[in-house]
């Protein structure tokens, strides 16, 4: 990966001020309806889009919305409900075990707490951080392909591999942004700055971008 050059602090405060008012609340794609079934549906996400894995637990979250609902499921319907998304088979284990878990070591609740999440099945510390952030209002950064590729393109937190991204992230981000940075983000590599084609002309960031090969 080619050396960037790095957003100095001013343009990095400009930078997310222009992502919030292009969308002041912007929200997670997953749905799910409590901190349960949002736990479910990010470790469902792994390797997965979004709409993907929305498609597989509609009916689902309909059947089961809490870890008693899915156990009592049973690893093979919760297989057959999710099949076509990507290592079902896996991700269907993780479920159940992690529903069990929660119930026996945390009274069936969504724990608010990072080493405790991220000791059930199937939880790494993004998808730690995409729970604590979303159902527990925490200023984490959960750091996936879309905001690697923007820490390190646009030369806001280049680094060599999630972990150091995400730490620079927490670093450079003013907190009055924090809430809601890794959703700009996401949403920003998702739909503007793209793997493959980044789509210059309608970025609101692209004069402060330090990217060299911009698409304008």
């Amino acid at each position: 990966m080619a050396r960037l050059s790095k957003m100095t602090r001013a343009e990095i405060h400009e930078f997310y001020a222009r992502l919030r008012a292009q969308k002041p609340e912007p929200q997670g794609e997953l749905h799910h309806s409590n901190p349960y079934t949002l736990l479910v549906a990010v470790v469902l996400s792994a390797q997965a889009t979004d709409e993907g894995v929305n498609k597989a637990t509609k009916l689902l979250f309909e059947e089961a919305d809490t870890p008693e609902r899915m156990v009592a499921l049973g690893e093979g319907h919760v297989r057959d409900r999710i099949k076509s998304i990507g290592l079902y088979r896996n991700k269907a284990k993780n479920v159940i075990a992690l529903s069990q878990q929660l119930i026996a070591n945390h009274g069936s609740v969504v724990p608010e707490d990072r080493d405790a999440l991220v000791a059930l099945p199937g939880v790494g510390r993004k998808t730690a951080n995409v729970v604590l952030n979303m159902a527990f209002g925490h200023k984490t950064m959960a750091v996936d392909t879309h905001i690697f590729r923007i820490g390190n393109r646009v030369g806001l937190a280049p680094g060599k591999n999630v972990d150091e991204v995400e730490q620079k992230l927490l670093k450079v981000t003013p907190d009055e942004f924090m809430l809601h940075a890794h959703h700009w983000l996401i949403l920003h590599g998702r739909y503007v700055c793209k793997a493959r084609k980044p789509d210059c002309a309608v970025c609101v960031v692209h004069d402060l971008c330090k990217f060299k090969d911009k698409t304008l």
